[in-house]
């Protein structure tokens, strides 16, 4: 690697080396190069290309912590920082921030760079914190030297108290002034692992007395002896998040460091490190408003928690927030780039409705997935006048009309059917067009049924309906001009499959999880429905698709078949509802 040398130090850059896609799990579609909505920091972008500001193209990163899967609010940060770099002509390097031993392992790495591929992206160089831990150390006794910072031998307890509260001033510690040579003794002894952990930290000598709390002489390096899933048992001294992050973009030659509002008071802490080892026109830290979504928690610890206490099935379960279980539920990269696009950058945090996610899936899906019948809770149907043992293949369109593809297959019709209990009531409102006695509907693709008679059980429960069938309204349409009102959906008892759907939906009940009442948190909101499984009948044609293949099951939603699916087997994830069931929930609230 080319070596740089800043102040007298002289240390390794790393070079822009791609990997590429097929090293990892590929997007299903790139990123489109199109530039979506402006926003402030894009301004501020285009801005610094005009001024020739940093005297380079635009160079950003993203830099997530391998401790655990990426979520939705992840996708908005690749989407802003790749897409920037893809519209000004610039670099996006992924960049794992891997500086806590105890938390992060490369199976969160490895599942890191799987989710931004599959978005549709691809870094210009792949780096890791823990490769500059040498260089970050270099900075640190840089810093010492010059006196503006010192090794701290107070407890955690001790330090707190010496940094004052909101209202008052930090007071200096006993080893606020210890001579430059003790302080590089120690740090150079802290170095080798020849102190316990917490037994001295290496502090920032910058101001007790700032109103910014994370200026009063922050931590910038602590001891853990502890085996890291990169560097092994060779490295003892660890950097804190505040002096690796700004440092380690310097390095890089970032120019842009965009990260979410919750960081805004670190950037005072990030310009000082900057400036005091001495970078020139070093990266400038903008803030932008995080993701908050609706019936949603994006928090990595409260994500944690769901998966570890089982209410989940684990990070790809489909009602999970993350990347990976959203793959896993069916939803396309391209629904969740819109989905940024639509939501947008802005400068304050704002809750965005769930529903705007879910209607951007739809938009998605519905001209690219073919339709199929699905009868999700079979009610038998005898259609007493057709012949026993015939069967026809009713031509049936795969796309709607004003879909440029025209597909067709053959769907199977026979005496038996089964078609979806909520499609049939014994004594049915005014305004139901759906199956009763002595109603007539019409057959998707099929015929004219009538319901002549109702078979119970013992219990009472309907379980068949007679029906007759009119032979001359193959494909629905009567001659004699007469008008049914109602469709509805069907297969064959005979020669459909049977099927596992899972109906997954909004893992919470309540918008904001975190409004629960008092004693209680976010777990108590969680949604008791999130995930049905019904057990229904689907038409044979998808026998021999790949897993993986989506659909939508006509008047029900679109599903794709799961990971787990097989031929003698088959399992289907609901991705989304053709509607939003919840709407009328929040009218009714």
């Amino acid at each position: 690697m080319p070596k740089v040398t800043t102040f007298g130090l002289t240390f390794a850059r790393p070079s822009h080396s791609a990997i590429s896609v097929s090293d990892t799990t590929a997007s299903e579609s790139a990123a489109p190069a199109a530039s979506p909505r402006r926003d402030f920091i894009r301004e501020m972008v285009a801005d610094d290309v005009v001024a020739g500001r940093f005297g380079r193209a635009p160079s950003t990163r993203f830099p997530p912590e391998p401790n655990g899967f990426l979520h939705m609010g992840h996708a908005k940060s690749i989407c802003l920082n790749f897409g920037i770099a893809q519209e000004f002509g610039g670099t996006c390097n992924l960049r794992f921030d891997d500086t806590n031993p105890f938390t992060e392992d490369v199976k969160y790495v490895e599942s890191i760079k799987r989710d931004v591929q599959w978005l549709g992206f691809q870094w210009d160089g792949e780096y890791y914190a823990s490769d500059y831990f040498e260089q970050l150390y270099e900075f640190a006794e840089r810093l010492v030297h010059n006196g503006r910072a010192y090794v701290d031998s107070q407890n955690e307890d001790e330090i707190r108290a010496g940094r004052g509260t909101v209202t008052s001033a930090g007071v200096a510690g006993p080893h606020r002034n210890r001579s430059v040579e003790e302080n590089l003794d120690l740090l150079r002894r802290m170095r080798v692992g020849e102190f316990a952990d917490g037994a001295h930290v290496l502090r920032a000598k910058a101001n007790l007395a700032h109103p910014n709390m994370i200026m009063r002489d922050p931590l910038l390096m602590r001891i853990r002896h502890a085996h890291h899933y990169r560097r092994g048992n060779d490295w003892c001294l660890y950097p804190l998040y505040d002096f690796a992050h700004g440092l380690s973009d310097a390095i890089e030659g970032i120019t842009r460091s965009l990260c979410t509002l919750e960081f805004k008071d670190n950037r005072e802490i990030y310009d000082w490190l900057l400036h005091e080892v001495g970078f020139d026109n070093p990266p400038r830290q903008t803030e932008f408003a995080r993701l908050e979504l609706d019936y949603t928690v994006l928090s990595k610890r409260k994500l944690l928690r769901l998966v570890n206490e089982g209410h989940v099935s684990g990070w790809d379960d489909p009602r999970m927030p993350t990347i990976a279980g959203l793959r896993r539920r069916g939803v396309r990269p391209e629904a969740i780039r819109a989905f940024c696009d639509v939501i947008g950058v802005a400068r304050k945090d704002a809750r965005v409705e769930i529903a705007t996610f879910e209607h951007a899936i739809r938009d998605d899906l519905n001209t690219l997935v073919p339709r199929v019948l699905c009868v999700l809770q079979p009610l038998k149907v005898v259609l007493t006048n057709y012949p026993e043992g015939q069967v026809e293949q009713m031509e049936a369109s795969s796309y709607p009309p004003d879909n440029a593809r025209s597909e067709t297959r053959l769907v199977p019709f026979t005496r038996e059917l089964f078609v979806d209990r909520d499609d049939f009531m014994e004594d049915p409102p005014k305004k139901f067009f759906r199956l009763a006695p002595g109603k007539e509907v019409r057959l998707r693709f099929g015929y004219l049924i009538t319901c002549q008679d109702v078979v119970k059980n013992d219990a009472g429960d309907v379980i068949e309906l007679r029906c007759t069938y009119d032979p001359a309204t193959r494909s629905g349409n009567a001659p004699d001009g007469r008008k049914v009102q109602g469709t509805i959906h069907w297969v064959s008892a005979t020669e459909s499959l049977p099927c596992e759907v899972r109906l997954y939906d909004r893992l919470f009940s309540q918008a904001d999880p975190d409004a629960v009442s008092e004693g209680s948190d976010f777990i108590s909101a969680l949604n008791p429905e999130s995930l049905v499984v019904m057990h229904g009948r689907i038409e044979p044609s998808v026998a021999s698709d790949a897993v993986g293949t989506r659909y939508q099951f006509e008047r029900t939603g679109y599903f794709m078949s799961d990971e787990v699916s097989t031929a003698n087997a088959l399992v289907f994830n609901r991705i989304v509802s053709l509607r939003d069931s919840w709407a009328k929930e929040v009218k009714k609230g």
